[in-house]
């Protein structure tokens, strides 16, 4: 399944509609770091409010796409995981340690604009 991406600005969002193989987050994580580059987005929202579970593969891959983005001068947010799905998460040991969360759409906007790479900011700096 597709995941669609939209450019809003200087940002891309991608909402996850329904669950995903493995093969379908690969082809997210590849996808997402291509057109930041392509785009040239200051930031990346995943939204995952849809998902009522999120695996090991899932929170790692996630980890993974946070981090290649990073490394391509954007932030990156996972926006919308539900209690539940938290819950488990907590359970199991699956973090998403590196890795900007928000609670919904909104915040996570807020979230990239706050960490200034929101249009009209030129200067990057890596630490």
């Amino acid at each position: 399944m597709q995941v669609p991406i939209l450019k809003q600005g200087a940002y891309l969002i991608a909402t996850v509609q329904s669950a995903l193989t493995d093969e379908d987050l690969k082809q997210l994580r590849d996808t997402l770091v291509e057109r930041v580059s392509v785009v040239r987005a200051r930031g990346v929202i995943v939204d995952v409010t849809a998902l009522d579970v999120i695996d090991s593969f899932a929170t790692r891959t996630l980890r993974d796409v946070a981090h290649m983005i990073r490394l391509r001068g954007a932030e990156t947010v996972i926006v919308g995981i539900q209690p539940e799905v938290a819950f488990s998460m907590v359970k199991l040991g699956l973090t998403l340690e590196g890795v900007a969360t928000s609670l919904d759409l909104e915040e996570g906007l807020a979230y990239l604009d706050r960490k200034g790479k929101g249009p009209g900011h030129e200067v990057r700096t890596h630490r």
